[in-house]
């Protein structure tokens, strides 16, 4: 079933207080909207409470039985129904906006999937933060699990991964205002994710008249029954969203990484370098390499595994290394043709005559970065002149230090 004349708008986020208030804005800000809000905090309990809920207030509550002992999988399971049963009630011109308020740690990527796999018409993504939070939460390496706030028994992940990952698939950042915010918070914000659009909570007057209308040309289908905002927040939320190039903005192998920064005490350090690590170097300095930032990311190249894309992935002093698949440069011409089109432009842009797209990019956000320090640590862990001299059928004998990391 497709999503008819129904918007349907994300807003996700480990900042409770700021996500709330964010999806009462927008059920005060456009008519004909209602939220559902799945809370997986009685999944110990075996279900899953589902309410949902318009500006005047709670309009239902029902469960929904876990699904392999998930709450997210039973989230899932039961989201697409629902957000189904409001299409049908969009085509009677009762709802307009469904917005799909998340539960504290699920994350919106895997969300925006299902609901466009679905058919229904997925409008916006929005991450809320409270920027005096961002430091505490994107340096809490606790595990969700230990603050009852894990998705599912075999959850792994820490607070700062998961926030981390909130922040930065979400093109808009409803910003909560806040007294105990300073410069640094906001610098730092800006810095994580610059290509956000970052709206404040609450700007906007509901009483304002209607903005004056765009014209639109004839041949332009328009939906029927689409509100229209009155607030940036409410356009926001309504202005389109792209699940496919969310989900390559994201891929190691293409993903838009900040630029370099310096302001209010925050930077962000872009490396970049053609030469591979020494697997054994690099592994020795991991520790001080996660722990020189609040958040670091990017893609890496190792000398004993040439053909192989690694990503790099670091908040809360915890990093993953995962395989993100080969390098281009090491595939056939005639595999090419099944590469997104977005990869093999990003991989043109950065093309080597020698190593193809094979490279070290990484990138490192924090208040108080040691810069210079920082550069000098991974330039060691290069392979020297000498070893890089040696030629790759060296390099692959070169000790696996990596393996156990990458589960090989």
């Amino acid at each position: 079933m497709g999503g008819g004349g129904l918007s349907v708008a994300i807003v996700g986020g480990l900042h409770a207080d700021a996500r709330r208030a964010a999806v009462e804005w927008l059920l005060t800000d456009v008519p004909g909207s209602v939220a559902l809000h799945h809370d997986l905090a009685t999944a110990a309990a075996g279900t899953v409470v589902r309410t949902i809920r318009d500006a005047t207030g709670v309009l239902s509550v029902g469960e929904a039985p876990l699904v392999n002992d998930c709450a997210c999988c039973a989230l899932r399971e039961d989201l697409v129904p629902e957000l189904e049963r409001l299409a049908d009630s969009a085509a009677a011109g009762l709802t307009t906006l469904a917005i799909v308020e998340l539960w504290d740690s699920v994350e919106p990527k895997a969300m925006a999937e299902v609901v466009a796999a679905a058919g229904l018409t997925l409008t916006g993504v929005i991450t809320a933060v409270d920027p005096a939070l961002l430091l505490p939460y994107l340096g809490n390496g606790d595990d969700l699990a230990d603050g009852g706030l894990a998705a599912a028994a075999t959850d792994q992940r820490t607070v700062a991964d998961t926030f981390a990952r909130q922040l930065e698939y979400a093109p808009v950042l409803a910003i909560a205002p806040s007294e105990e915010a300073d410069d640094e918070d906001r610098a730092l914000l800006a810095q994580l994710h610059p290509t956000a659009r970052q709206v404040p909570i609450g700007e906007g007057d509901f009483a304002s008249p209607m903005p004056t209308p765009t014209p639109i040309p004839m041949s332009t289908p328009t939906p029927t029954s689409m509100p229209t905002p009155r607030s940036p927040l409410a356009e926001a939320a309504l202005a389109g969203f792209d699940v496919d190039a969310a989900a390559a903005a994201q891929h190691p192998a293409c993903a838009r990484l900040p630029a370099e920064a310096d302001e209010c005490g925050v930077a962000t350090l872009v490396w970049h370098r053609r030469r591979p690590f020494h697997p054994e170097r690099l592994y020795e300095a991991l520790e001080d390499l996660t722990c020189a930032a609040a958040r670091s990311r990017g893609r890496f190249w190792l000398a004993d595994r040439p053909d192989t894309l690694l990503h790099w992935d670091a908040a809360g002093g915890a990093l993953c290394v995962e395989s993100a698949g080969p390098w281009l440069a090491s595939l056939p011409d005639a595999a090419w043709d099944m590469v997104p089109p977005v990869r093999r432009a990003a991989a043109a842009l950065d093309w080597h005559p020698e190593h193809g797209d094979c490279c070290q990019h990484l990138v490192f956000t924090s208040p108080g970065l040691d810069r210079d320090g920082l550069e000098l640590l991974l330039e060691s862990c290069l392979l020297t002149d000498a070893e890089y001299a040696a030629g790759r059928t060296a390099w692959k004998r070169l000790p696996p230090a990596f393996d156990t990391l990458l589960e090989v």
